[in-house]
């Protein structure tokens, strides 16, 4: 049975081949062609010698089960190397750093900065001034003042610091005081979570436990 549609082009470059794959269509209409085409198409091409491929999805995004179904339909043709699959990556597999929206300045007393999502804010917060977030908090410079995260209820926020010296902490609805310790004790990198509904402190380098990116502070 003929495929009459046109999703996949083959086209050739310098030091191999490009599969240009259409990203428009149905997944399983464009593997249907994928496959029909490696078996009757360029056929002087795909069983001579070995031969690098790279695969471009357009604007098409794809889980990792999705893109080894179509690394295993290349694959059946034992001269296909795959060299590179070129697709924009799931809001899921994002970094850290390219999911934070980015402010600079600062919040001085009196002053309150809110922002709606996760924030990466580059300037000092100082005593009496507030910033705020529905997400996470990344501060890269001194925090003295007050930090919200999570304010529409999510626990699963943190706030983080370079220079961590806050005056008060409220994770979603849970508010923590600094002991009174606090100013007397070396301040250095560290973040603040909720666990089992209490909020605790650590340092910045632990932070990868909760699934952030600590390459956020690094040469800061």
């Amino acid at each position: 049975m003929a495929v009459k549609s046109n999703h996949v082009t083959i086209k050739g470059i310098k030091d191999g081949l490009v599969f240009l794959l259409d990203d428009q269509c149905e997944l399983e209409e464009l593997l249907g062609e994928l496959r029909y085409k490696l078996e009757h198409s360029h056929q002087n091409i795909l069983t001579g010698p070995i031969i690098h491929v790279d695969v471009k999805l357009g604007s098409r995004q794809i889980s990792e089960e999705e893109k080894q179904t179509i690394l295993d339909i290349l694959k059946q043709k034992g001269n296909l190397l795959i060299r590179n699959v070129e697709s924009p990556p799931l809001e899921s597999e994002l970094s850290l750093v390219e999911k934070l929206t980015l402010k600079t300045g600062m919040v001085r007393s009196g002053q309150v900065l809110h922002h709606e999502g996760d924030l990466l804010f580059l300037g000092d917060v100082n005593p009496g001034g507030t910033i705020s977030c529905t997400g996470d908090i990344y501060i890269l410079g001194a925090l003295r003042g007050t930090a919200h995260a999570g304010v529409d209820g999510n626990e699963e926020a943190i706030i983080a610091a370079s220079y961590f010296a806050p005056t008060q902490l409220r994770i979603s609805q849970m508010i923590s005081r600094p002991p009174d310790e606090w100013e007397t004790r070396e301040t250095v990198m560290e973040f603040a979570y909720l666990k089992d509904g209490s909020m605790e402190i650590d340092k910045i380098s632990n932070i990868s436990r909760l699934g952030r990116d600590f390459n956020v502070f690094k040469g800061v």
